[in-house]
């Protein structure tokens, strides 16, 4: 298994936010199943990763399931659960040479899910914002 999956995996494992320093390129785009447009920047897909690990792994129920890896690119499918609402979705990871992650794209079904998603990542970031 690559070494940036491994890494990847240990990150989701732990909610080790601070890990993802290391693992995203300066210049890595984000692909969100709820925003249209990419987000680029480590800071930005920083936030929404950590976010995400806390929205949809909070109750324990996150899990990969299968996993496709070809050269610098993974395809990893992931089940989870928010508010009753089972979730089934793909994280597709590409990395440069120097292994540190340049493109991640999440896709999510079914619909339900997605508004699902979408509500609990609007709670979870709100509740991020630094305090005035």
């Amino acid at each position: 298994m690559s070494s940036v999956i491994e890494q990847w995996h240990h990150i989701v494992e732990n909610l080790d936010a601070n890990g993802l320093d290391k693992l995203l390129a300066d210049d890595v785009v984000f692909h969100s199943p709820v925003v249209h447009t990419p987000q680029a920047g480590k800071h930005i897909t920083k936030l929404y990763l950590a976010a995400a690990m806390q929205t949809l792994n909070a109750p324990g129920h996150f899990k990969y399931l299968r996993e496709v890896i070809d050269g610098n690119n993974a395809v990893l499918e992931f089940q989870t659960e928010i508010d009753g609402i089972t979730i089934n979705g793909v994280d597709m990871i590409q990395w440069n040479d120097a292994g540190q992650i340049i493109d991640f794209k999440v896709m999510v079904r079914p619909l339900k899910a997605v508004n699902a998603i979408h509500a609990a990542m609007g709670r979870m970031l709100e509740a991020m914002k630094p305090k005035s």
